[in-house]
């Protein structure tokens, strides 16, 4: 709470007019806050496609797909939208990496047993 020129402390949620470089700042702040949220839709999505190649792959139930993902994830060390992106280039290109091949099939020998 600040003290405006005539002493008397300004009431709470009293607001003051934003100058031109809180606008600009808060324009920039609003913007990055945009990409990363657009950002994070694309992820989740590839995510999303990644997971159902997973599922018909495997044979598996819709729960198992995120987990292989994430299994081959932790055991290439290679971020989990990364790993979506290779699963999802799969489908198409036919090439996988050969340590992320080795690590999905271990995965999904792993879910098939569970």
């Amino acid at each position: 709470m600040g003290l405006p020129h005539d002493g008397r402390p300004e009431p709470t949620g009293a607001h003051r007019p934003r100058q031109p470089d809180d606008l600009a700042a808060k324009i920039v702040e609003l913007q990055r806050d945009n990409d990363h949220l657009q950002r994070a839709i694309t992820s989740h999505a590839v995510i999303d496609q990644a997971i159902g190649v997973v599922i018909a792959l495997g044979g598996l139930h819709p729960h198992q797909g995120f987990d292989v993902l994430k299994d081959v994830s932790q055991h290439t060390n290679i971020k989990l939208g990364e790993i979506a992106l290779l699963v999802v280039d799969w489908v198409i290109t036919e090439r996988l990496p050969d340590d992320v091949q080795a690590a999905l099939d271990a995965a999904l020998k792993r879910a098939r047993s569970a």
